[in-house]
């Protein structure tokens, strides 16, 4: 069991990453299909692909009710790179909702 809680912690890394891809590829100059073409772009989309696959594998023996939720954990993550990667902004209501959602993620561990 514990291979299929690796293999999800491995998908929503490997999503987080794809994700920080996809934001680098749309910063900078051009149209959507010049960003399409970036490599930033197509490494970003090759690793959510990556992720999903690794997310398959994980459900074999996790059951979707737990898995999906526990994935709220790149939402936090996610705020984090954008205001010390990216620069934007992070004011109380998002850290309030970054502790919701780490809170329930904490509760729903413990059932």
């Amino acid at each position: 069991m514990t291979t299929y809680w690796i293999t999800l912690a491995v998908a929503i890394v490997t999503s987080m990453v794809g994700q920080i891809l996809l934001k680098s590829g749309a910063i900078g100059e051009g149209n959507f299909v010049t960003q399409l073409f970036r490599p930033q772009t197509i490494i970003g989309l090759g690793l959510y692909g990556g992720a999903a696959l690794l997310y398959i594998v994980a459900l074999r023996r996790i059951p979707m009710s737990v898995a999906l939720p526990f994935t709220a954990v790149s939402y936090v993550v996610a705020v984090l790179i954008g205001h010390f990667v990216f620069g934007e902004g992070l004011g109380t209501q998002k850290l309030v909702a970054i502790g919701l959602i780490s809170l329930g993620v904490v509760v729903l561990a413990s059932a």
